[in-house]
């Protein structure tokens, strides 16, 4: 957890000094904004810890195996967001996105806290990419995820001075 931690600090900086406006306009007509891909990862991260709360408390969850989910923050492959959470058009402030993300990222640390790694390894729950994934390897996975991302915000940044 403490790598997603470095990760969302990364992120959060990453944005720091642009306007609500900024953060919220199109930089491509064919690309999310930079508020939208905030969003995206807070919709991303609650939908997770959801996840791995209710597969904890399913006794049918099954284990899987390890995957390569570094790979993650290759960008060169396009991925589709599923519809649960693509983000809306909706305008959105930099504090208000802020305190989304600081409330998702507290559910996965209380659905997680207190429960053994041996524990999450023995259950699961599908990712569109990589089929079944360990509720212990669904952590880690947020941090990648986000550090895909912030890739994509950078580029985005990298427009804008364009």
């Amino acid at each position: 957890m403490q790598e997603n931690m470095s990760i969302r600090e990364e992120l959060l900086k990453s944005v720091d000094g642009l306007s609500d406006q900024q953060l919220n306009d199109k930089v491509e007509a064919d690309s999310w904004t930079i508020m939208q891909v905030l969003e995206h990862l807070y919709l991303m991260e609650t939908v997770i810890a959801m996840g791995i709360s209710k597969e904890l408390a399913n006794d049918q969850s099954e284990p899987a195996p390890s995957k390569p989910i570094h790979l993650t923050v290759n960008r060169t492959t396009k991925v589709e967001a599923p519809s649960f959470v693509t983000p809306s058009d909706d305008f959105i402030s930099l504090e208000e996105i802020k305190k989304k993300l600081i409330e998702s990222r507290k559910t996965l640390i209380q659905v997680t806290e207190g429960i053994s790694p041996e524990d999450l390894e023995q259950k699961s729950f599908p990712h569109p990419i990589f089929g079944p994934l360990s509720l212990k390897q669904w952590i880690p996975f947020v941090g990648f995820h986000e550090k895909r991302h912030l890739g994509q915000i950078e580029e985005l940044i990298e427009k804008w001075t364009d």
